[in-house]
């Protein structure tokens, strides 16, 4: 008897909230993203194509999901000013906004890149996947995994380099 597509989908419900808490960025959103997509994957299960990865089904359907979130949410309800934060006394406290900050640009250049990219820079760098695994997983010669990880470095690099902090957004009104 084959195995339920829903049995295979627990056993990649580990590396699908790695995923999820990588483009989010956050814990509280990582655990409501996998609870969408999985809900999304079980209610959409005819659109899945037997013979094809389910576990790159699942990440499609997860980006899919956090960027229609991400364009219905004003990012300024989370913006924190840099500037503003440099009045905290505390210079741990200063750390942590800083690192937030760049943890949240990070997840949004992610979220933003062309899915083969983003899809492949989230296994290596994030679920520590090897260009050997990540090849077989995405069906790719290991030179493409290669060429199309370097592109994705290079591209989250530019990213946030040409926007740190959230700085994209008019400070002019």
């Amino acid at each position: 008897m084959p195995v339920d597509v829903r049995d295979q989908m627990i056993g990649h419900l580990p590396r699908l909230r790695r995923f999820a808490l990588a483009i989010t960025g956050n814990a509280v959103d990582a655990d409501d993203l996998v609870q969408e997509t999985c809900l999304k994957a079980l209610s959409n299960l005819d659109q899945f194509q037997p013979g094809t990865r389910l576990d790159s089904w699942l990440f499609r359907i997860a980006k899919n999901a956090w960027l229609d979130r991400v364009k219905k949410v004003s990012f300024r309800t989370d913006h924190v000013d840099i500037d503003t934060a440099q009045d905290l006394h505390d210079p741990a406290a200063l750390q942590v906004v800083e690192h937030r900050a760049a943890l949240r640009d990070t997840s949004r250049a992610i979220a933003q890149m062309p899915e083969e990219l983003s899809e492949l820079l989230v296994l290596i760098c994030i679920d520590g996947q090897t260009y050997e695994e990540t090849a077989r997983m995405m069906d790719l010669p290991i030179g493409t995994v290669m060429s199309r990880l370097a592109r994705a470095r290079r591209l989250l690099h530019q990213t946030i380099s040409a926007n740190p902090s959230g700085t994209s957004e008019s400070k002019e009104g």
